[in-house]
């Protein structure tokens, strides 16, 4: 089953952002189900607090590698049978997780599992350029993400039950029978969007030329960078929430998992807000607005860390506000760096993959040096990311 692959948004099949919009899920699922398992991780090997986030760190390394090849794949192979193979991997290594004998041997098969769900982070943003471009794109980007923003509802708290019920094992058994259902739908309903004629087969000092050329390209580089400082931010988040909400508050792991998803709300608010209002405003503007908003709220967050506020409500409000416009700028800054590489949309979006899980995994491994009780860390890592995401915004093209 094909699609013609400069369809126009009536023509895609309205089922398709749900299905896409499982596989891209796979990342927050995977990173987040198990974050309010790190305390039980931790004591069942016998770790030192923050230990856990090792694991965290090699699952964005692994998403880092597996972007960078997956983007690749999919160009010369066409869509569908790379989607399908690193689904594949993935559900396997979730198995090698659940029986992971030791700490090290389970940040093995998190990185081993990260590059097989790089397949479908990657190629569906690729498919969506297939069919769409422009601001078409970032609002089936924004359909996606609305998809995928169940994920970090669900996920800590599909963790946080299992946790009340079960050994933190099983988490990693319900991913691995999630990587058999997405490799059942790759088999079953993926279209392929890539005619054989679009397909590129490159040699390796070809590919290196075709990304120096896509990173020669000043619309690409900044847009892609916006959405690098936008995934540092999140991903300090994400890696500092479950010791600053669990440890440094006393949070029960189901309690943290509701203020997880309540701040996850805010992200697919943000992500639904922004299709309406971009054919009015523009995406230039949008992500001018949204990281100027963003860099407000973390610096906020940081300044009440670190003069020791201690009240849950007002380290949750910025949060809140920060990944609300994580929401706006995802789409936005993915369609904006996509925009001029029809041609090798799955080499560019790899390159935006390698760009934001390589500062994820520089920004787990940060907050576990960092962390000790209280949202400092976390904070400082965020601010850090919002300053990238203006900094690069005012380096951006305007025409």
């Amino acid at each position: 089953m094909a699609l013609p692959s400069t369809a126009s948004p009536r023509r895609i099949p309205a089922w398709l952002p749900t299905v896409l919009g499982y596989f891209i899920a796979v990342g927050p699922a995977a990173t987040d189900m198990y974050l309010p398992a790190f305390p039980a991780v931790e004591r069942s090997f016998g770790t030192a607090p923050g230990t856990a986030q090792l694991t965290l760190a090699t699952w964005f390394a692994g998403l880092a590698v597996g972007q960078i090849t997956q983007g690749t794949l999919s160009d010369r192979f066409g869509r569908r049978l790379p989607l399908m193979i690193g689904t594949g991997v993935f559900t396997f290594a979730a198995v090698g997780c659940a029986l992971a004998p030791s700490l090290a041997m389970l940040a093995v098969f998190r990185a081993i599992a990260a590059v097989g769900a790089s397949a479908g982070m990657v190629i569906p943003r690729a498919m969506v350029r297939d069919l769409a471009e422009g601001h078409h794109a970032a609002v089936l980007m924004s359909r996606l993400v609305l998809v995928m923003g169940v994920a970090p509802i669900l996920a800590p708290s599909i963790g946080g039950a299992v946790l009340a019920f079960a050994h933190w094992r099983v988490i990693f058994w319900i991913l691995a029978l999630y990587g058999g259902i997405g490799w059942a739908m790759a088999w079953r309903l993926v279209p392929e969007t890539l005619a054989p004629p679009r397909r590129h087969r490159l040699r390796a000092a070809e590919q290196f030329s075709r990304y120096a050329a896509i990173l020669r390209e000043p619309v690409f580089v900044t847009h892609a960078a916006m959405g690098a400082g936008g995934s540092f931010c999140m991903f300090a988040y994400l890696a500092g929430s479950s010791p600053v909400f669990i440890q440094g508050f006393g949070l029960a792991p189901w309690q943290f998992a509701l203020i997880f998803g309540i701040c996850s709300c805010g992200l697919i608010a943000g992500s639904q807000i922004n299709a309406r209002l971009l054919p009015k405003v523009g995406l230039s503007f949008m992500l001018r607005m949204v990281a100027r908003i963003s860099l407000a709220a973390t610096a906020t967050l940081t300044l009440l860390a670190f003069i020791g506020v201690h009240v849950l409500a007002l380290i949750v409000a910025p949060i809140f506000v920060a990944l609300s416009c994580q929401g706006f700028s995802n789409g936005n800054s993915t369609a904006g760096a996509l925009q001029r590489h029809a041609a090798q949309a799955g080499s560019a979006s790899a390159l935006m993959g390698l760009a934001q899980y390589t500062l994820g995994a520089t920004s787990g491994l940060l907050v576990g040096w960092l962390t000790d009780g209280t949202p400092r860390g976390m904070a400082a890592l965020m601010l850090c990311g919002s300053l990238g995401m203006v900094i690069a915004d005012w380096l951006r093209p305007r025409a």
